[in-house]
């Protein structure tokens, strides 16, 4: 029986995936097998010997301590594009209210409560205030075109717009679904000079911190229009507020508020509504339970942050799991292990990710302790797992 602690409140459609014959769940379980969570934060949590796997049931994991996984041979997975069309959605709602002032609009028209008949005149009066562009005609730039970035590039070529996209590390799958009519940018500064409107989908990493800042905001066409629905800190806060004070940026629309962003001239603060759709929370759930499922029970491996994708089909009695570092001379110790026992590896495969390697062997025959003792002691193997 395994044994899936929940650390937030995980959506049902997603939890009755796990069977109750093999798997017993809850936000009450000690020594789990695998974790599941949202937002809740890991990082001061102790994880057991028996920990296999932690999902997140979203895109970030900023909320895992997904270093000391790795070295500590758990694997951590999340849910790419499960929440994509929930986000993509709220950033055209961002690029729509920022444009036509809909927000302002709504709170001076509570104003005029109390004001009888002369409301309809008051609302023809006041009205310019609010005016805006329309999206049709206008650059787009989206800076990352994964799952989220490409629905947005799509839809906004469907609405009129000129898409430029700027990702190095685009996918042959997010090639193959984006539309021929994004102009694909070979350069960020690109985006920067042609869009009236930049929206950012990169994962936040050293790399990215503060990258829209000063210098690039320089760069950028006066009056742009900015979007945040990835991360607070790939924005720097002081920079786009002076940037907002002198109009370079007409408005920045952000899913990630802090102190210093709120009651700022221009800044739309929306608290990190990107994936609270139910349908999203469901998508969530329901591939980080199969995710889970999969690795608990097969010892397969997809949409893993720390270690690479490994999926092999059964083909022996057992199926022995390592994850190891990424080096050389591991597989042919751990194979002449194996085989010093008399024991016939039926299939194997093995794939790194930087600094870490995994591998699978299925063979004939049964895994005594002491093979499972001479394989872990090999320099490099963080860990041993049979199924």
């Amino acid at each position: 029986m395994y044994k899936v602690k929940t650390m937030n409140k995980i959506s049902q459609v997603g939890m009755k995936r796990f069977d109750s014959g093999k798997y017993t769940c809850g936000d009450d379980i000690t020594a789990p097998d695998a974790i599941m969570v949202r937002s809740a934060a890991l990082h001061d949590m102790e994880f057991g010997e028996e920990l296999k796997a932690i999902a997140r049931a979203g895109a970030g994991v900023n909320n895992i301590p997904v270093d000391r996984c790795s070295k500590e041979g758990i694997v951590v997975f999340n849910t790419p594009g499960a929440n994509a069309n929930a986000v993509k959605e709220l950033v055209l709602t961002g690029m729509l209210i920022s444009s036509r002032k809909i927000v302002p609009a709504i709170e001076w028209a509570k104003t005029l409560k109390g004001r009888g008949a002369e409301v309809g005149k008051l609302v023809e009066k006041g009205k310019s205030a609010f005016s805006g562009p329309e999206l049709k005609g206008k650059s787009l730039g989206v800076i990352g075109l994964g799952a989220i970035g490409m629905l947005v590039a799509n839809t906004a070529v469907n609405l009129g717009m000129e898409v430029y996209g700027y990702d190095p590390f685009l996918s042959v799958d997010a090639a193959w679904g984006l539309s021929s009519r994004v102009h694909h940018s070979i350069d960020v500064n690109e985006i920067y000079e042609k869009s009236d409107y930049i929206t950012i989908h990169v994962p936040y990493n050293k790399d990215t911190d503060s990258m829209i800042n000063a210098e690039a905001i320089a760069a950028m066409k006066s009056g742009v229009r900015i979007m945040n629905f990835a991360r607070g800190e790939l924005v720097s806060t002081k920079d786009i507020i002076a940037a907002l004070s002198d109009g370079k940026v007409a408005a920045y629309v952000t899913d990630f508020p802090n102190d210093d962003l709120l009651d700022v001239d221009g800044v739309i603060a929306i608290p990190h509504l990107g994936a609270s759709t139910p349908e999203s929370e469901d998508n969530c759930a329901k591939m980080a339970a199969d995710e889970l499922i999969d690795y608990l029970e097969n010892g397969n491996i997809t949409n893993s942050v720390n270690l690479p994708n490994v999926s092999m089909p059964k083909a022996g009695e057992k199926r022995i799991c390592i994850i190891h570092d990424n080096k050389p001379n591991i597989i042919a110790q751990l194979s002449s292990a194996v085989s010093s026992k008399n024991i016939n590896i039926e299939n194997m495969m093995n794939k790194s990710k930087k600094d870490y390697a995994y591998s699978v062997l299925d063979i004939d025959g049964e895994v005594t302790d002491e093979l499972k003792a001479e394989m872990e002691s090999i320099d490099g193997v963080i860990k041993v797992r049979v199924i």
